[in-house]
């Protein structure tokens, strides 16, 4: 099984990913981005798409990199990941499908004030231009169908661990 952790930037998805895996037996954390960075580092360079999400190398890898590792390891990967463009997510999920993986999906939601403060304010990146410009992107995805898609957290309030909590007692129910 898959529990993906979707949302823009700033909503908490990198560390609830880590404590939902800590409170779900044999579970381990893939993060797609990493398909993403190897493919950032061919060399000469993939088409300059402004993401990496827009190369379809990229979709097809994630979903064969978790396919390959859920064979191998079987239980469930927390996936932490943003993922707004509703095609590429269909696609990832048909291949994901196509090899009966089941996935929860899950968007951790904040609103946008608190997703600013977060992003303005993270000890750990700072104030990251990149992360603010898919605010809004980030809306229109919520507004027209991500949040249809899948099981909203609202994370403006909760701590980390609640929304993991949360998720927990979602995938076990």
């Amino acid at each position: 099984m898959i529990v993906w952790l979707n949302g823009t930037h700033g909503a908490g998805k990198t560390t609830t990913s880590a404590l939902v895996q800590q409170l779900l037996p044999d579970s381990r954390v893939f993060d797609a981005e990493k398909v993403g960075e190897a493919l950032m580092d061919i060399k000469p360079g993939l088409p300059a798409l402004g993401n990496f999400q827009h190369w379809p190398p990229w979709r097809a890898l994630v979903v064969e990199t978790a396919r390959r590792v859920l064979d191998y390891t079987g239980g469930t990967l927390v996936m932490p990941m943003t993922v707004l463009v509703e095609e590429y997510w269909r696609e990832i999920g048909a291949g994901l499908a196509q090899h009966a993986i089941p996935v929860r999906h899950f968007v951790l939601h904040a609103d946008q004030e608190t997703l600013r403060g977060r992003i303005e304010g993270d000890p750990d990146m700072g104030p990251s231009a990149f992360r603010l410009k898919h605010l809004e992107p980030y809306a229109e995805a919520a507004r027209t169908w991500l949040h249809a898609d899948a099981e909203v957290i609202d994370t403006t309030r909760l701590t980390p661990g609640e929304a993991a909590r949360r998720i927990v007692e979602a995938v076990k129910s």
